[in-house]
This record gives structure tokens, sequence and C-alpha cells, in this order.
């Protein structure tokens, strides 16, 4: 673990970046810790990721549902109080989501600013 010392994060004071999908929008709330993103993480109703990622992510789901499509042809869906992991280069995956959902997710800061 990086060497962070104790803090709180107030989210709805944490500012919101926007990052257009194929369909809809991601409005992103992050905190960088020198090497360590920890989001949380909008998806607008109909939201479709633009692109494949295959960087590693640990994601909590608050609200709403995640579709996980991965490159194998397999989905998955993530419903509230659930997660997943994956680390990088393991598994391409794209996200969807039909009615919106709210993520908290903790993954490494990469040159990939979509993700």
């Amino acid at each position: 673990m990086l060497p962070i010392p104790y803090q709180t994060i107030d989210w709805s004071k944490v500012k919101v970046t926007t990052h257009p999908g194929e369909l809809g929008t991601a409005y992103w709330r992050t905190i960088d810790h020198g090497g360590l993103r920890v989001r949380m993480v909008e998806y607008s109703p109909g939201y479709k990721a633009d692109h494949w990622c295959e960087l590693g992510h640990i994601i909590f789901c608050i609200k709403g549902e995640l579709i996980s499509e991965l490159a194998d042809g397999t989905s998955h869906v993530l419903k509230e109080n659930m997660s997943y992991l994956v680390s990088d280069q393991m598994s391409k995956h794209k996200s969807s989501t039909k009615e919106g959902a709210l993520l908290f997710i903790v993954d490494g800061e990469f040159l990939d600013t979509k993700a």
C-alpha cells in the first residue's frame, strides 16, 4: 500500500470531470494518490463505453447495475453491493448500463484516461 495519511473524503466536494462514451456519459470524481487512483464514477442511463479496457480495477457497485462485456463473449452484471476485481492485461472488458450506475473504483493511474 502506498503511504497515504489518514483522511476523509467528501465526494460531493470533489470536482466532476465528464467522459463521453459511445453512448451516454461517465461522470468521474477522482482523488489521486501518486500512482493510486480512487474514483466515484456515475454512468448515465444508456451508457456504453467507447473502448475495450485492459486495465486492472477494484469496483464496487453502490447503485444501479453495470454490465461488463468481456472479449471472450461473456458478460456479467454487477448489481448493488457487488464487486469485481481484475488485474492489468487479464481480461479485456467494456462497460455499459441500461438504467445508470454509481461505482466506487480503485485502480492505478494510467495513460489511458478513458478506463
